[in-house]
């Protein structure tokens, strides 16, 4: 079982940056491909961003390309997504997740089967 807690989420300006951190525990991450995906009220879950925890290998949605960056701290067993040049409609609850990434596509909600709270960003014009 993977525990995962989310953090940084909160309210900025169009143009602003913020920070997220997730923080995994419970399970090494070799295996695992690690996700952010959002959701905004009236709307579907969707993918954001992942990263391949064993290769590094990065993936976006052509709406945050160039904005947001995925990384990861392994000896902290986190993930941070870093979001700059934010627009309203980024606007959404930001969730972490965890999925064996030999399961499935990175972009797909069912391969994921660990979730975190989620964390609130809200960006204001």
């Amino acid at each position: 079982q993977v525990q995962l807690v989310e953090s940084g989420g909160g309210l900025v300006q169009a143009g602003g940056s913020l920070r997220l951190s997730c923080a995994a525990s419970g399970r090494t991450l070799n295996r695992y491909v690690m996700g952010w995906f959002r959701q905004a009220p009236g709307n579907e879950r969707e993918f954001v961003t992942a990263i391949n925890w064993s290769s590094g290998a990065t993936y976006y949605a052509d709406s945050v390309k160039g904005r947001f960056t995925i990384s990861r701290d392994n000896a902290k067993n986190t993930v941070l997504l870093q979001l700059n040049i934010l627009k309203p409609e980024d606007t959404a609850v930001y969730y972490c997740a965890a999925g064996l990434w030999y399961t499935g596509a990175y972009y797909e909600k069912r391969t994921y089967v660990h979730w975190g709270q989620g964390t609130q960003v809200t960006v204001v014009s």
